[in-house]
């Protein structure tokens, strides 16, 4: 088949998630994903019911054995590359060349992390070098913690991760761009401001040991928590039209619309809430959006 009800081009939590609830409508339904998940190192996922502590492999290969069932939904393996708006509907091309119709377009590609240039930091990325304390906060509680990041989202995360431990240093990799008021009420906190380069984290099988800072001086720590820049996945602000938020994610309404009609999202290329819990509502959500547009389309 070349033509189906709708594409979903993602196939991790939210876009398997969205494509159950489409083939429980009976709707035929196309998942074109990569295989390559962005938290494919991380050991353990928190903070889901009924799933708390399992690996996210473990949990999407039973999601996608359930999702499979469903003999209306269909898999590719591939990269989609390029996306065009048809006059009914949508069309999509992967980096083979191959080119596939939909009425309906759900986009649930994530987000790829822009990593800094530090030895040691994407081998603990996911492992001990964290992005969220809901998901991971509560197994480093109360250990010695560090948060790369600077300016105003330091501020807000260093007060975030002070209600999971008290031994907290926030480490800026230069010269701090806190406001000096900012700075006061850290050290208020006994939140200590290190501006030291980082030279190398040092790790044994992602777990950090300690921070090597250029100046040649050291500081042991558990973890650390750290706020990166990102980038979408897939141009769909060229591509398709689609608005973006000011944070750089694709802008939806409370149905998992987009801006542009028939186009949908939803996961964590749209929120900074980037759980599998959130992921899976999400799809879940905008699958049957979708099928409701489709029945009063078709009614």
């Amino acid at each position: 088949m070349k033509n189906f009800d709708v594409i979903i081009i993602g196939g991790s939590y939210s876009g398997l998630s969205a494509g159950m609830a489409l083939g429980r409508s009976l709707r035929n339904v196309l998942i074109i994903d990569s295989g390559k998940p962005c938290n494919r190192q991380t050991p353990h996922s928190h903070n889901f019911l009924t799933q708390d502590g399992k690996t996210p492999k473990e949990i999407s290969i039973i999601a996608r054995e359930q999702v499979e069932k469903y003999n209306t939904v269909k898999f590719h393996d591939g990269v989609v590359v390029k996306t065009a708006k048809l006059d009914l509907g949508f069309e999509v091309e992967t980096e083979k060349g191959e080119k596939f119709k939909a009425k309906k377009l759900i986009i649930a590609t994530g987000i790829k992390d822009i990593q800094p240039n530090i030895p040691g930091f994407a081998e603990s990325w996911g492992i001990s070098v964290l992005h969220c304390p809901y998901c991971h906060g509560y197994e480093v509680k109360n250990e010695i913690t560090g948060i790369l990041a600077n300016g105003d989202i330091a501020f807000e995360f260093s007060k975030m991760i002070l209600n999971w431990t008290k031994n907290l240093t926030l480490f800026t990799n230069g010269e701090s761009s806190l406001s000096e008021e900012q700075t006061q009420k850290l050290k208020k906190k006994s939140i200590n401001v290190n501006e030291n380069e980082i030279e190398e984290i040092i790790h044994e099988n992602g777990q950090i040991q300690k921070l090597l800072f250029k100046n040649g001086q050291e500081f042991s720590l558990k973890a650390l928590y750290a706020k990166i820049p990102f980038k979408q996945n897939i141009n769909v602000l060229e591509d398709l039209g689609c608005e973006m938020t000011e944070q750089g994610f694709i802008k939806v309404d409370p149905f998992q619309k987009t801006n542009i009609y028939g186009i949908y999202a939803c996961g964590d290329n749209v929120t900074m809430m980037r759980s599998v819990a959130t992921a899976i509502a999400q799809g879940n959500f905008a699958g049957a959006m979708v099928n409701k547009e489709l029945v009063d389309e078709q009614f």
